[in-house]
């Protein structure tokens, strides 16, 4: 059984920083990128960040390029999410998913190609 848990959420102000991580188990860590995408009140789920399974790349949406980070231990199958000069839209329940193996060794932007999600963690930014 695949399991992923998601830590690192509250309620920071604008410009602060956290880090969130997420914990993947029930699956061999070198065969599966790692995503995060969040959700706003209303809004659809969008890409943040992926990174590939060695670790070696990792892609950013736009406009999280410079702010946020993401990176991973294998050794302790945890990837993590690093947030620096947050603002208030980046408010959203964060999530981390694990990708299809089948899919390759590259990263994918959409949803669909992560088979496993965590739960969800919530991120509030206060102005």
């Amino acid at each position: 059984q695949v399991q992923l848990v998601e830590s690192g959420g509250g309620l920071v102000q604008a410009g602060g920083s956290l880090t969130l991580s997420c914990v993947v188990s029930g699956r061999t860590p070198n065969t599966y990128a790692v995503g995060w995408f969040r959700q706003a009140p209303g809004k659809e789920r969008a890409f943040v960040a992926a990174i590939t399974w060695g670790g070696g790349r990792a892609t950013h949406a736009e406009s999280m390029k410079g702010r946020f980070r993401i990176s991973r231990d294998n050794a302790k199958s945890t990837t993590y999410l690093r947030m620096n000069s947050l603002k208030p839209e980046d408010t959203a329940v964060y999530y981390c998913a694990s990708q299809r193996p089948s899919f390759g060794p590259g990263w994918a932007l959409q949803s669909s190609e992560y088979d496993y999600w965590g739960q969800g963690t919530q991120v509030t930014v206060s102005s």
